[in-house]
């Protein structure tokens, strides 16, 4: 599998990957496969490597954004932290949740101990962290929900799903339910381009999420 193959959306300021779920961003410590090591693959016809402009973490799949050169790389990144990219999630939690739609408001900080490493927690000392929610739908004890981050917390949706809705996300070995791929999908990105119209693209739904992709097209506007 070439990274180029896998594309949203590429001209001469950015690109939009598809993350595969498993594939981090980063190399890890304990070295292997990753985004950083295969940035060669997303040349696509210039000399500069690519610079992925935020992070998915490593089981989630879905759009990552790259700027191509460094102008565009500020242009970005004042986006984000002025808080116009917009983002959408889905994730498969399990309950069946009654409410329409809300607003988590629960900062988070982080949590250390030798034993189990760090997590991130709900911490009314912690940083600032909000996240709007929608229920797409519910069947056999499970919910599709679309998240949409207000801030850019690490582990924030799922965090939120747990502590906040108080349904993890499958798949989430650290802070939903165990077993199988992590079904959390970073499914569109909009990002404001001032002048040129903005990036707005949608990623499909991996095939291991079966019959809840139809579900979510359904949904989609």
């Amino acid at each position: 599998m070439i990274l180029s193959d896998l594309l949203l959306f590429a001209d001469g300021e950015a690109l939009v990957l598809d993350k595969p779920a498993g594939l981090p961003v980063d190399t890890p410590k304990r070295g292997g496969d990753s985004i950083e090591q295969r940035l060669d693959e997303l040349r696509c016809g210039f000399k500069r490597l690519p610079t992925p402009m935020h992070r998915l973490d490593q089981d989630t799949s879905g759009c990552l954004l790259f700027a191509r050169h460094p102008s565009a790389r500020a242009k970005y990144q004042q986006a984000f932290e002025s808080g116009s990219v917009q983002k959408v999630y889905l994730a498969l939690v399990a309950g069946e949740i009654a409410e329409e739609e809300g607003l988590i408001d629960l900062p988070l900080g982080k949590k250390s101990s030798a034993e189990a490493g760090w997590r991130m927690i709900g911490d009314p000392g912690g940083k600032p962290a909000r996240t709007a929610w929608k229920r797409i739908g519910s069947r056999e004890g499970r919910t599709l929900v679309e998240f949409r981050p207000l801030t850019g917390r690490t582990h924030q949706i799922r965090v939120h799903a747990r502590e906040g809705l108080g349904a993890g996300i499958f798949g989430d070995r650290v802070y939903g339910v165990p077993g199988g791929p992590m079904l959390l999908h970073a499914s569109r990105l909009i990002v404001p381009r001032g002048s040129k119209p903005p990036i707005d693209v949608t990623a499909p739904l991996p095939e291991h999420w079966g019959e809840w992709a139809s579900l979510a097209a359904a949904d989609a506007p």
